[in-house]
């Protein structure tokens, strides 16, 4: 399995670059995940310190930037898992999953720009990483976010009820999706 560190950055797709993340871009994803449509259904913190802090701390190994020409339009998160193993064969699970997420500008929503940039990072998970198996998971009140991933060939895999806690709307329910590599490979 690969890393994202060994992946030959820049990406690119027909009409965005997939990047890694860097310092300077913190105010352009601050101003997206700060703003209203930003803050409705991502989970991140909405102090600029603490933004800061997870996103360019903790999260910084694992965001992509994504750009429309030279501007910054959204981020996608891919985090490398471990699948669930029976204690024998454990060391057969290791990296063998991906857990996407992503935030993109209101601004660029209806331009099919997500689903360029989310469809680059699922090649680049069974392509370039190698795993097995990649998940999403979103409000099932975030309608646009899971149409995305059903755009993308993903299958809903539960309704999960009242298991998510939204800061405004109480306990929501959620989604998963998930796609198998055999699956990415049949539809291409």
């Amino acid at each position: 399995m690969g890393t994202l560190d060994e992946i030959d950055w820049p990406l690119h797709t027909e009409r965005l670059m997939l990047r890694r993340l860097a310092d300077t871009d913190q105010d352009a994803l601050w101003d997206i995940h700060s703003s209203p449509d930003g803050r409705q259904w991502t989970g991140g913190a909405f102090d600029r310190d603490a933004f800061n802090e997870r996103f360019f701390g903790t999260c910084a190994p694992d965001m992509l930037v994504v750009q429309f020409d030279d501007q910054v339009i959204g981020d996608i998160m891919v985090v490398i898992k471990d699948g669930w193993a029976q204690r024998p064969v454990e060391d057969q699970a290791k990296n063998v999953e991906a857990e996407l997420g992503w935030c993109f500008d209101a601004a660029h929503h209806g331009k099919g720009y997500a689903t360029e940039a989310v469809g680059a990072a699922l090649r680049l998970c069974f392509e370039d990483l190698g795993v097995r198996r990649v998940f999403a998971e979103a409000f099932l009140a975030n309608e646009p976010s899971w149409r995305l991933m059903e755009r993308l060939g993903m299958r809903r895999e539960a309704v999960n009820v009242a298991n998510s806690l939204h800061r405004d709307h109480g306990w929501l329910d959620g989604v998963l999706y998930a796609l198998l590599a055999d699956e990415w490979r049949a539809r291409i």
